[in-house]
């Protein structure tokens, strides 16, 4: 105990001699200022100055306090004047590029005129430029694109009524029954067990689950051919059904791909999906197709009629009707009949969301 206290003792006196050490130097340095600038004391010996800060160290607080300002204004000016020659550079700059751009234009304008009367002047006849008569060739161009157009639009009948015709042809067999595609994403909570609740006497419904995590626009077109193909070769969609997630005015097809009223008008691959998959419905149904969507109420609001107005535009010609009922609205029922038996749907819809119980138990 007693050596520890002499130490603290011996601390304590050492850190007051330093303090007393820096006072003192300090009181020195003022006073060789103060003797050696007599002018800048203000009187300090005869005017006595109410202040906070000891008197003998006021001197060499006032000069280190007008030394501060004298820098900060020393400061400002740089900056301003920085300021300045950089807006005179950039005024500079864009002045040269306006010259070069002006003199660039009078350099072309010159020689297209140079060109121009190099092409008009014949040694043989008067070097006076003629001005051609272009009213024949504006006319002709005119008619070439307007028999191009037309020689589209017939190519583009003639192959829609080639398409009808295989149709018709494959379609006209005994027992055809018209396919309904189902399209399933997996993000629907226990999409894995909705190909179990189908209806059972209806064979022409073909179930598509695909994986919504990882899964192109294009592999979702190429099952559904394929699966046509497997079905009846040469058979097109009669009425489809999507199941997936969305909400009022969206439809969330893929990830990170959200079908908006809006989107679908701009980004290129949705575009081009609903594009192929209307080359994927019937030609011969003599009522519109049609396409159900469940897992969401898209006409929620207003937006939803207006998704639904641009899809059946970008699938013109082919006439495609959408709907989104109510599950249980009559209007509703009727679409989950179409698709589902509807006993096994209802229970399948009970245990959706639930842990507890496993749905492959129930079946």
């Amino acid at each position: 105990m007693g050596a520890a206290a002499s130490r603290r003792r011996a601390l304590r006196s050492e850190a007051m001699s330093s303090v007393a050490a820096k006072v003192r130097a300090a009181r020195a340095f003022g006073e060789y200022l103060s003797q050696s600038h007599p002018e800048n004391r203000n009187g300090a010996d005869d005017v006595p100055v109410r202040t906070w800060f000891p008197k003998e160290n006021l001197f060499s607080f006032q000069t280190a306090t007008t030394t501060m300002q004298a820098v900060f204004r020393g400061y400002a000016e740089r900056k301003r004047r920085k300021r300045e020659n950089d807006s005179a550079s950039v005024i500079q700059r864009n002045f040269r590029k306006h010259l070069r751009m002006v003199g660039s234009r009078r350099v072309k304008a010159q020689t297209f005129a140079e060109r121009r009367e190099r092409s008009f002047s014949r040694s043989w006849s008067d070097p006076t430029p003629m001005k051609a008569d272009t009213s024949h060739d504006s006319r002709d161009s005119s008619d070439l694109q307007g028999s191009h157009c037309t020689l589209d639009e017939a190519f583009e009948d003639l192959d829609w009524e080639t398409e009808k015709g295989l149709e018709a042809v494959a379609c006209n067999t005994e027992g055809f029954l018209p396919p309904k595609v189902m399209l399933i994403s997996s993000k629907v909570p226990k999409a894995e067990y909705i190909p179990t609740i189908i209806r059972r006497d209806d064979p022409s419904i073909i179930p598509i689950l695909y994986d919504h995590e990882h899964a192109t626009f294009e592999d979702i077109l190429e099952e559904i051919e394929k699966k046509l193909n497997i079905y009846h070769k040469g058979a097109k969609i009669w009425k489809m059904l999507i199941f997936c997630q969305g909400g009022p005015g969206h439809l969330y097809l893929l990830k990170n791909k959200v079908a908006t009223f809006a989107k679908v008008e701009k980004e290129e691959d949705m575009i081009h999906f609903w594009k192929r998959l209307s080359r994927l419905m019937s030609k011969v149904n003599p009522e519109p197709n049609v396409i159900h969507v469940m897992g969401c109420y898209i006409l929620g609001n207003p937006n939803g009629e207006k998704l639904f107005q641009n899809l059946r535009s970008l699938m013109t010609p082919y006439r495609v009707t959408f709907e989104s009922p109510l599950e249980l609205s009559a209007q509703g029922k009727q679409m989950i009949e179409t698709y589902f038996d509807f006993r096994l749907y209802r229970l399948w819809k009970s245990r959706q969301h639930s842990k507890l119980l496993d749905f492959e138990d129930v079946l």
